[in-house]
């Protein structure tokens, strides 16, 4: 049984176009999540895990950790070194990079 007989072609009409307007907005909607999973997965990001990832760089990013003073850097150098952790070439590259970077 049609719900919309003996509607007035009216109704009838706005129905159907509301409907496709629904359908449209749902084939809309499928495409763009389509294309935006693209665009990331070229850039090399998991659509899956993106919001986690990007936390994740955010909270590790140089504007929420400021710098360590140098003198704090270079005693974890040091102490790196003296239990063995790096070598001594290491040890003296990385002061090298600490001290140039200032």
């Amino acid at each position: 049984m049609n719900p919309l007989a003996g509607a007035s072609p009216l109704i009838t009409t706005f129905f159907v176009l509301v409907a496709l307007l629904v359908a449209a907005g749902f084939v809309y909607t499928a495409y763009s999540a389509a294309r935006s999973r693209r665009n990331l997965r070229r850039s090399g990001l998991d659509p899956a895990t993106l919001q986690a990832d990007l936390a994740a760089r955010v909270m590790n990013s140089p504007a929420l950790d400021p710098a360590k003073p140098v003198e704090q850097r270079l005693a974890e150098l040091d102490d790196l070194h003296r239990r063995g952790v790096i070598s001594a070439e290491e040890h003296r590259l990385a002061r090298a990079r600490v001290l140039s970077s200032g």
